[in-house]
């Protein structure tokens, strides 16, 4: 099943499947305005008669749960939300990045397995979702001697507001600054073009994300996030 976009009263919603579960959707929801119950009724209804048979959500605020809640969904993950302002300090540079080429998706994909225990990987769909999922994308790789394509991000910004939204380092290659690098080449993107606060998230239990991204600036918000679910 290909990814739709749903529209109702004014707002969105996209669905498609979840990473590789074709009985499985993933719905994401604008972040203008949190969704109402009468749009997570309608996605409902089209993905049941979609043949859908379970759904779960992108990473959402507590504001933003409330008509999923209603709904009947229930927590599957809860997640740190960290943040990086205007005036936090940027990590220096380190390695050169490069542009990932469409050729080199396919390593991307194997990088992100290694990294990621399932249901967390990404699969093809997922990858060209998260690619367009904001107006701009900075989609970079930093190679290392010992290992081809050592580590890859994904950036997104909307107007002030930027997005880390992927980040992963071959195990292989720990501990020699290549997430410091790519976290630094996204920030700096970031700043060049206005952004006013960067976000990034990721699970409660990855003590060595998050010493990443506090060592680069970014602080933990008070409230986080979670992922959310129910069968159909």
């Amino acid at each position: 099943m290909s990814t739709q976009t749903l529209h109702w009263r004014g707002t969105w919603a996209r669905v498609g499947p979840w990473r590789g579960h074709d009985d499985v959707a993933l719905i994401t929801v604008s972040t203008d305005t949190p969704a109402t119950p009468d749009l997570v009724g309608y996605c409902l209804t089209r993905l049941r008669a979609l043949g859908y048979r379970a759904v779960v959500t992108g990473a959402l605020s507590p504001a933003g749960a409330l008509a999923f809640v209603d709904a009947g969904f229930t927590v599957r993950e809860r997640l740190h939300l960290l943040a990086h302002d205007t005036g936090a300090p940027l990590p220096p540079p380190g390695h050169p990045t490069r542009r990932a080429r469409r050729s080199e998706q396919p390593a991307v994909l194997a990088l992100d397995a290694l990294c990621f225990e399932p249901p967390w990987r990404i699969d093809s769909r997922a990858l060209r979702d998260t690619l367009v999922a904001t107006p701009a994308v900075r989609f970079r790789v930093v190679d290392d001697p010992d290992v081809y394509l050592a580590g890859y991000a994904i950036a997104g910004r909307a107007g002030t507001h930027g997005y880390l939204q992927r980040l992963a380092v071959h195990p292989a290659v720990h501990r020699r600054g290549l997430g410091r690098t790519l976290v630094a080449d996204a920030l700096g993107w970031m700043a060049r073009h206005g952004v006013e606060r960067t976000l990034v998230n990721t699970q409660l239990h990855n003590d060595a994300a998050l010493r990443l991204y506090e060592a680069c600036g970014f602080r933990r918000l008070p409230v986080g996030l979670c992922v959310f679910g129910r069968s159909l």
